[in-house]
């Protein structure tokens, strides 16, 4: 037998369609979205990255038993960092290897692991979109050749 629905419940379920659809509208819109709009794309944006970050955040304070995101920080910034360095490299190993299905799952993952990391360093996602903006114009090499040396990082071999 079908469930009778009457006047009252359609009534709460509109003003909650209504008020849901209303904080979707009111949401700000990253860097990466407003570009992706530009560029005519549509489908998945990067409002899933917002969400992402939403969940990390919220699953800080879950049960590590029962939720991922909680596990991995729960085990501190140096376990949290060596799971992102290990999903980076698997990222580097199907591109090398050209397995392209592969790599966009391993570019998730890297992404995932990524705003794990930054929760677990007290890292904001609108801090890394700023320090994208300043870059935008700006030559890489410029860029890359402005930035102070310090001792530390001057005894580095990382690619120029």
């Amino acid at each position: 037998m079908a469930k009778s629905i009457n006047k009252v419940t359609v009534a709460k379920t509109t003003v909650r369609a209504k008020k849901a659809a209303a904080k979707v509208k009111a949401k700000p819109k990253l860097p990466l979205v407003e570009a992706q709009a530009a560029a005519g794309r549509t489908g998945v944006t990067g409002e899933v990255l917002d969400r992402l970050w939403a969940v990390v955040m919220d699953r800080r304070s879950a049960d590590p038993a029962h939720s991922h995101s909680a596990r991995l920080l729960s085990r501190g910034i140096s376990k949290v960092a060596q799971k992102f360095g290990e999903e980076a490299v698997e990222c580097l190993i199907e591109a090398a290897t050209g397995n392209k299905a592969a790599l966009v799952a391993e570019s998730a993952d890297v992404l995932y692991h990524l705003m794990v990391m930054w929760v677990a360093a007290g890292v904001e996602p609108a801090d890394v979109w700023s320090e994208l903006g300043r870059r935008e114009s700006v030559s890489g090499i410029l860029e890359k050749a402005s930035r102070s040396r310090s001792p530390i990082v001057a005894g580095t071999t990382k690619i120029p």
